[in-house]
């Protein structure tokens, strides 16, 4: 199975931004949303909400854009996401949820 990396955003209800890097994004936002990482920047601002991420093959230019993005101005960070995410909605939301099974329309 390949492996993949990820470059992510968080936002909290205020929009305060959060970016990191994770080869398991599933499981780095379960973490940051249940607050696994006790007294870290994401807990102590209640950021929480994926609101932007990028998937790579490459583990090193995953982690030389997550450098480039912590450099950006708060203003290209939020035009990033809002290209992207105009609602600010939360990507991870349904995550881990059931999937209902597809059923054919009835006539």
């Amino acid at each position: 199975m390949r492996e993949f990396a990820y470059v992510y955003i968080l936002a909290s209800g205020f929009k305060r931004l959060y970016i990191g890097v994770t080869s398991s994004i599933e499981k780095r936002i379960f973490e940051h949303k249940n607050g696994a990482f006790h007294g870290s920047f994401t807990e102590r601002y209640n950021i929480k909400y994926l609101v932007y991420f990028e998937r790579f093959s490459d583990i090193q230019v995953a982690i030389a854009r997550e450098k480039q993005l912590k450099r950006w101005s708060r203003i290209k960070k939020i035009r990033l996401i809002v290209a992207a995410n105009p609602d600010w909605k939360d990507l991870s939301e349904e995550w881990g949820k059931p999937i209902e099974p597809f059923r054919e329309p009835q006539r």
